[in-house]
């Protein structure tokens, strides 16, 4: 019967695999297709005269497991959809791409050591080590460095131009970044106490998964107008204290009699 099924499919056009052969086919290795197979993730191969042949649904399945993980999902995880549990894989792919999608589509930019001195002046070690820390650089080879946010860089870029040490520039960045940290926090934790809590507890029910989607997506752009609002407004006043008391003093100053 197996044999006859295996000349079905041969007849049909579909293609098998040994073990080996699948895995040069789909680009695995041998060791993580066994790995595979023990933990669930993929269907037994048909055997043949004690020999077990992969065919296009192993392929299909091998992809899939590839566009989950691109989206962020564990293994484990992707077992447990695989096993039924959970929510359907269209519901949880869908989930994954809204909470792993880029904030913006700022693309990484490479640069030689070389083209951050002609950008930043003098660049010390320690300075590439704080700015490796913040993550406004990645070493990826000898001298280079990738920048994840070229637009931070270019600010950092400018502050530096106009006078300001770039050590000093990356020590308020740290601040900075601090502060957002805190801030992001507060938001996340927001909508996982609010949206997806209640959700959760609910029995995450069909009809309401769209509902929760839409909440993540639109989380982070929520947060950046508020967080822009709010600081538009803190900064008005602070430019106003600090330089309103500037200009007082240079009023005084000018208003002292001669000697």
């Amino acid at each position: 019967m197996a044999d006859r099924a295996v000349g079905d499919r041969q007849a049909a056009g579909e293609s098998e695999w040994t073990i080996e052969q699948f895995a040069d086919e789909t680009g695995m290795s041998v060791r993580n297709i066994r790995s595979y197979r023990s933990r669930g993730l993929l269907p037994a191969p048909v055997v043949r005269s004690g020999v077990g042949y992969y065919g296009e649904e192993h392929v299909a399945r091998i992809r899939r497991i590839v566009e989950l993980q691109a989206q962020g999902l564990k293994l484990t995880e992707i077992e447990r959809l695989f096993a039924g549990r959970g929510p359907s894989s269209e519901q949880l792919v869908e989930l994954t791409g809204v909470i792993f999608a880029p904030f913006e589509t700022d693309f990484p930019e490479v640069l030689s050591r070389d083209e951050l001195i002609g950008r930043l002046g003098a660049v010390k070690e320690r300075d590439i080590a704080k700015a490796q820390k913040l993550g406004l650089l990645v070493a990826v080879g000898d001298q280079m460095f990738e920048a994840p946010s070229p637009g931070l860089l270019r600010v950092v870029e400018e502050v530096v131009k106009r006078g300001v040490p770039l050590t000093t520039a990356l020590s308020v960045i740290e601040k900075v970044r601090r502060n957002c940290e805190e801030t992001s926090k507060t938001f996340v934790q927001l909508f996982v106490d609010e949206v997806w809590k209640p959700f959760d507890e609910a029995g995450q029910p069909t009809d309401r998964w769209h509902e929760v989607t839409d909440s993540i997506e639109r989380l982070r752009i929520l947060a950046s107008e508020v967080l822009l609002a709010l600081f538009k407004q803190t900064m008005e006043a602070e430019v106003e204290r600090a330089f309103g008391e500037i200009v007082e003093e240079q009023s005084t100053r000018g208003r002292r009699p001669e000697r």
